[in-house]
């Protein structure tokens, strides 16, 4: 597996990978999904379990969440700080490897639109060059900056189809039977 060169990894504070979406709901609810990890996991490419940490129950900055990845055979974990919290608006957290070593900063921006709301996920490394080897080793990733951008537009499409589908059993109900699913 090639590693990448290190002068093509975008440092802090250039963006890695980004994109957008829009979804028929407002700010309130898409930012209700994007700042819950325990949802997010299931939109995600490879996030596929999180818990909360020390105590925390919901977002907050401040509070703690460690995320269980995984690609074909290979698993790891990662620690999560959120940063911002700014419900409607944005949420982001930074990811450390074990030992503290800084990995990215994700980050869901959401602003109002005609029709619902944008969401804006954005990546940035953070990594130190030299742990490069190891993440590529066990992420199976040579290329995180193309995965990136690849999972974030998964996630989008994943997230806008959970965001505009009726609750189940909201069929039957006379407002949102004839809404088309999407």
């Amino acid at each position: 597996m090639p590693l990448p060169r290190p002068s093509r990894i975008p440092r802090f504070p250039d963006p890695a990978a980004s994109g957008t979406v829009t979804v028929e709901v407002t700010p309130t609810e898409a930012y209700r999904v994007v700042s819950d990890p325990l949802v997010m996991v299931r939109l995600g490419e490879e996030a596929h379990r999180a818990r909360w940490l020390g105590g925390a129950t919901a977002p907050a900055v401040g509070a703690c969440f460690r995320g269980h990845n995984r690609n074909g055979p290979r698993r790891w974990y990662t620690d999560c700080r959120i940063t911002d919290a700014d419900p409607g608006r944005r949420f982001a957290y930074e990811v450390a490897a074990p030992l503290g070593i800084p990995i990215s900063r994700w980050q869901y921006d959401i602003a109002p639109a005609a029709e619902g709301c944008t969401v804006t996920e954005t990546n940035w490394l953070r990594v130190p060059l030299w742990f490069i080897p190891v993440a590529v080793l066990v992420t199976g990733v040579s290329d995180r900056i193309g995965a990136n951008h690849t999972h974030i537009d998964s996630t989008l499409q994943r997230l806008k189809r959970h965001l505009e589908s009726p609750p189940p059993g909201a069929a039957d109900s006379p407002e949102r039977g004839e809404r088309p699913v999407g």
